[in-house]
């Protein structure tokens, strides 16, 4: 339980402590497969300063963040402490235009 209420404590302190997060496989730079390398490109695009958690560099966060989110797959995406979605809702909502206007509602856009 002690493990559990820490994993939850550490996603709380990234999620809270970060205007926009995303918890992937792999970096930026080198994403580990095509769902996190898809989240990148698509917040590269938008301009937007992000954080990332390589979630293959720690098996709690791995699994922690599922339990956090109530969502079984990475990468996830969160601004402002809110839970967006993974790649496939990033992309539906960036081809609509929603995510970018969600990035500048939340301030974050790129000026």
């Amino acid at each position: 339980m002690t493990d559990t209420l820490t994993t939850h404590a550490r996603l709380t302190e990234i999620v809270q402590g970060n205007d926009v997060v995303l918890f992937m496989k792999g970096t930026p730079l080198f994403p580990q497969c095509g769902f996190s390398s898809k989240a990148v490109a698509i917040l590269e695009r938008l301009g937007v300063e992000y954080a990332s958690v390589d979630v293959l560099q720690d098996m709690e966060i791995r699994q922690g963040i599922k339990a956090f989110s109530d969502w079984p797959t990475i990468p996830q995406l969160y601004v402002k402490g809110e839970f967006v979605g993974g790649s496939d809702i990033m992309m539906e909502m960036y081809q609509a235009g929603e995510l970018e206007t969600l990035m500048h509602d939340a301030g974050v856009a790129r000026a």
